[in-house]
C-alpha cells in the first residue's frame, strides 16, 4: 500500500517552473520509474491509470470535482478480507495494471480520514503544489516557506510600502 510520501510525490508531479506548468509524469520513463519504485509493473496501461488517478485527485483537492474519473479508477475494485495467523488482512481485487492507481486513491482517502483538513493546495495562486500539514496548529499555508511563503510575504510587504504615503 502507498504511503503519504508517495501520495505527495504523485500530487506534486505537476509543478510550475518559470511560470509554466510542468508534468513530471509526461515522460513515460519518469512515471515508470515512480511506479516501479512503488511496486508497480510499468507499462502503458499502468501509466494511463496513474495519470488519470493523479489528475482526478489534484482536481478534487483544488475544488474542481473529478468524481467520475475517480469512480472510473475504482470501478469493480474490491477489498477482500483473508484470515491469517496475525488476524485479518485485506487484499485488493483489481486488474494488475490498475492496482497502483487504486492504491494512490486509497492512500489519499486514508490521509483524508486520518488527517482531515490537512491536505490542501498551496496558498500561492501561482503554484500547483499541495501541502500535507503536519504542524500541531494546522497552520501551514505554502508548499515551501522558502519559495512560495517568502515570495508572497515580500509581495504583500512591497504592496503595503507602495500604499503608505511618504513624508515630504
Amino acid at each position: 500500500m502507498l504511503d503519504d510520501q508517495a501520495l505527495m510525490q504523485a500530487l506534486n508531479s505537476t509543478p510550475i517552473v518559470d511560470g509554466r506548468r510542468q508534468d513530471l509524469w509526461r515522460d513515460d520513463h519518469e512515471v515508470d520509474s515512480w511506479a516501479r519504485g512503488h511496486g508497480g509493473l510499468g507499462g502503458d496501461e499502468e501509466h494511463r491509470w496513474l495519470r488519470t488517478a493523479r489528475d482526478a485527485l489534484q482536481a478534487v483537492e483544488s475544488g474542481t470535482s473529478q468524481e467520475p474519473r475517480l469512480r472510473g479508477v475504482l470501478a469493480g475494485v474490491r477489498k477482500v478480507p483473508q484470515s491469517s495467523a496475525s488476524g485479518i488482512e485485506w487484499h485488493l481485487e483489481v486488474p494488475p495494471e490498475r492496482r497502483l492507481a487504486v492504491e494512490l486513491v486509497l492512500a489519499w482517502a486514508d490521509v483524508k480520514e486520518r488527517m482531515p483538513g490537512r491536505l490542501r493546495p498551496c496558498e500561492n495562486p501561482e503554484c500547483r503544489l499541495f501541502v500535507l500539514d503536519r504542524s500541531r496548529a494546522n497552520t501551514a499555508r505554502w508548499c515551501s516557506m522558502k519559495t512560495c511563503g517568502n515570495r508572497l510575504k515580500a509581495r504583500r510587504h512591497q504592496a503595503r510600502a507602495r500604499e503608505t504615503p511618504r513624508p515630504e
